[in-house]
């Protein structure tokens, strides 16, 4: 082979060395703007979800399609709050990309976007468990805006402009209302504890409420009355668990029970272990479900009816929902429902008779009787008479 063949095969050699070198550093550096935002999840079919899980470090949800809705799986199946599934699911497909960054596997982990590096993982599967697709959120872009993100499918990473916060809680999906009683509507309340029990009654005609028999000498205190009267107000859960069918640890002595205007009676069976505080609670509607219309029923009558067709309905879909769980609650809740009476009441203000009290200043202005001036020059009538001696 001549000198000269030998020469261009060396010019050719080095060309590819230095071309190897250049296109290792393209793929480990940002790529350029495409300047078209496009959508990093194309093409999924949300009635084919039959699974989701959701993660963020070691914390992860597990969410299940079971009878037609979702339940969370972390909370024995506990059912999931609609809402907050279709917001998961918008979110994740909402997410856009602006610039691709490289496609090397290795370096996933510089960037956050291996699985036990990354933000957020959310992935979606098919009811037989197999992955139909995901999002995996990665670091913060060392320069600009954006965040690193990749299909859990795919190597590709991408910049996205704006991602979304993801909860990794399974709380999160749960609805954690229990009861949302409206204040004008609380008839009265009952306190039971191994202690005695004691009931508050709604004033007529008034949003307060009264104590009856109140002992002598001794008077409501109006902010811890209507915390007690108004608990129910707003009742929230913290964490939830199944009811094991045979009796556990728990000592369920207490109870609030919650008399409704609209025929509606809450029942709330509160126990206390550990400074936590749990609950169980059932509905019950205390009149006749109204059957069948007659033709002379007038329009109230109608609308009557209609009411105790509502409270009913709403009974029973609350004791579907909530029998056969145990919840626990806040402690500020959980004293708002078993306070005691004597924390109720204090005593009353002693009312001072001023004619009663005899004080330093009323002695000063009395003056001794031989100090007293003559009866005449009391008076400044010109007429005056003096006494005859």
């Amino acid at each position: 082979m001549s000198n000269k063949k030998l020469a261009i095969l060396g010019i050719i050699a080095v060309f590819m060395v230095i071309w190897a070198v250049v296109q290792t550093r393209i793929a480990n550096k940002p790529g350029t703007t495409s300047g078209i935002p496009a959508y990093l999840i194309q093409g999924l079919e949300t009635r084919d979800i039959g699974g989701i899980t959701v993660r963020a470090g070691e914390d992860e949800t597990t969410l299940k399609q079971q009878g037609g809705r979702f339940v969370v799986s972390n909370k024995d199946n506990y059912p999931a709050e609609t809402k907050q599934i279709n917001d998961l699911i918008t979110k994740c497909l909402d997410i856009q990309t602006t610039q691709f960054i490289t496609e090397r596997k290795e370096n996933h982990e510089s960037l956050g976007l291996t699985e036990d590096k990354a933000r957020n993982v959310v992935k979606f599967f098919k009811s037989d468990d197999s992955l139909l697709t995901g999002v995996i959120i990665g670091n913060s872009r060392e320069a600009g805006q954006g965040s690193y993100v990749r299909l859990a499918t795919s190597d590709k990473v991408y910049v996205a402009p704006d991602v979304p916060w993801i909860s990794s809680g399974a709380i999160s999906y749960i609805d954690q209302k229990l009861v949302t009683a409206e204040r004008t509507n609380i008839e009265s309340v009952t306190i039971i504890s191994p202690q005695g029990q004691y009931t508050l009654k709604k004033k007529d005609d008034s949003d307060s409420f009264m104590l009856e028999n109140i002992p002598a000498g001794k008077k409501l205190k109006d902010n811890d009355i209507k915390s007690v009267a108004t608990a129910l107000t707003d009742l929230r859960f913290t964490d939830v668990k199944k009811k094991p069918a045979e009796a556990n640890e728990l000592a369920f002595d207490r109870q609030y029970v919650c008399r409704m205007t609209d025929w509606t009676i809450y029942t709330i069976n509160i126990a206390k272990q550990d400074d936590k505080a749990y609950i169980t609670c059932r509905a019950d509607f205390t009149d006749k479900r109204p059957t069948g219309v007659e033709k002379t029923e007038s329009e109230e009558e109608l609308k009557i009816k209609e009411a105790k067709l509502l409270a009913d309905d709403k009974v029973k879909q609350f004791n579907a929902r909530n029998q056969g769980w145990i919840y626990e609650i806040a402690d500020w809740k959980a004293q708002n429902l078993t306070k005691k009476l004597s924390d109720l009441l204090e005593d009353e203000p002693k009312n001072v008779i001023p004619s009663e009290v005899e004080g330093p200043a009323q002695q000063q202005t009395e003056q001794p009787a031989e100090e007293k001036p003559p009866a005449a020059a009391e008076t400044n009538e010109p007429n005056a008479v003096m006494p005859e001696l």
